[in-house]
């Protein structure tokens, strides 16, 4: 089920690129970090950037490999990540829906809800902005 509410800075969530979306963009639901806050003006938007499993060959200024703890569950089935801070989007909330961890033992539904540390959020934005062009800003962060 999508969110209904912007979700906090530093949140992963699973975004669903669907057949909207064209290769180089990103085509399948993939796991994402909340990069803007809730702006006033922008209701049911979220910015967001792309992570993967999968190490970049070559590693370029605008990944970084994040440590997640807990690992994601599956499909991720992963404690470690790439931030592919050259893959930004700004998606409708439609699209954005909270990492399911299973069930507790009555059947319902279990959700992750935790942000990233600030030294990863701190990563994660450098990423962003080499991904932009925009490396010589990192010294602000």
């Amino acid at each position: 089920m999508a969110i209904r509410e912007h979700p906090a800075q530093g949140t992963i969530l699973v975004c669903d690129f669907d057949s909207s979306f064209k290769v180089p963009e990103m085509v399948k639901s993939r796991c994402v970090v909340v990069l803007s806050p809730k702006i006033s003006g922008r209701p049911g938007l979220c910015t967001v950037v792309c992570l993967s499993t999968t190490d970049p060959d070559p590693v370029m200024s605008y990944h970084c490999r994040l440590d997640i703890d807990p690992p994601l569950p599956k499909p991720w089935m992963s404690s470690g990540v790439w931030v592919k801070g050259d893959m930004l989007y700004t998606v409708g909330f439609h699209r954005l829906n909270l990492l399911r961890l299973g069930k507790d033992r009555v059947g319902k539904r279990l959700y992750r809800w935790d942000t990233l540390a600030a030294d990863q959020m701190q990563e994660v934005n450098a990423c962003v902005l080499n991904g932009l062009g925009l490396g010589r800003l990192t010294r602000h962060l």
